[in-house]
């Protein structure tokens, strides 16, 4: 008999973290999905992705993402193109100390949209611990994630600071666009809707010096009763399935 758990239905989502080299993606992915921070830095060579479980509590609903490790330089970008197929979700990261990392960021975002559509993005400035050694302005980060309409977070993936967040709201994001493109007619998979005050990227910044503030992600009836009718067919699919086998 074949064991089948209702966890089977659960939703994967496979999500890209792009940027320049040397920036710290490899290290946030580890220290998210391992609570482990490689202390000597190796280069990515291709591509390489971890995994784990994320529950969104505004929604109710688990997530696993499929965390994508690409190349950030440009000699392997024939090797990475490939694996921005599928996307449902990227984070584009820079460092505090790389000025030209922060330079590169739309054209990261360009990339990502040129190969998924404008699928959930945020923006993500790695290594807030060296801000004596920053090449990049307060205001010049806040004005570039005003520009792009992302969320922005500022972390440090060694102190693990605001980590967890990062992909909590992008998991939280991606159910909701998702939710979105059920109800859309005609809407071409892979992009948001133009018009959709609900599912806005709009920038929220995060400072180490503050409160972190609560999701502003509202939970709407016409999202959550949407959720829910998702779920019902899922698990009357499931119990039919467990009959079946039995």
């Amino acid at each position: 008999m074949i064991s089948m758990r209702e966890e089977d239905f659960q939703r994967e989502v496979k999500v890209v973290i792009v940027g320049n080299g040397g920036v710290g993606k490899t290290s946030l992915i580890r220290q998210f999905c391992k609570s482990h921070f490689p202390e000597e830095y190796k280069k990515t060579i291709g591509v390489d992705f971890l995994e784990k479980h994320v529950y969104v509590k505004n929604l109710c609903e688990d997530v696993k993402l499929m965390l994508w490790d690409t190349a950030g330089q440009e000699e392997f970008n024939s090797i990475t193109r490939s694996y921005y197929r599928g996307a449902r979700g990227a984070v584009i990261c820079f460092s505090t100390t790389d000025r030209n990392s922060f330079e590169s960021v739309e054209n990261w975002k360009q990339k990502v949209e040129d190969q998924c559509g404008r699928i959930p993005m945020v923006l993500v400035q790695n290594k807030v611990d060296l801000l004596e050694q920053a090449s990049v302005e307060r205001y010049e980060t806040e004005a570039l994630a005003e520009n792009l309409g992302l969320r922005f977070y500022r972390i440090c993936a060694k102190q693990n600071l605001y980590v967890t967040e990062v992909f909590e709201y992008l998991a939280e994001l991606y159910l909701r666009w998702d939710v979105q493109i059920m109800q859309t007619p005609r809407l071409v998979i892979g992009r948001l809707p133009k018009q959709s005050s609900r599912l806005e990227q709009k920038s929220d910044m995060h400072y180490l010096d503050e409160v972190y503030p609560s999701n502003n992600l509202k939970n709407t009836p016409c999202v959550e009763e949407t959720m829910k009718k998702r779920k019902d067919p899922i698990k009357k699919s499931w119990r039919n399935l467990q009959c079946y086998i039995a």
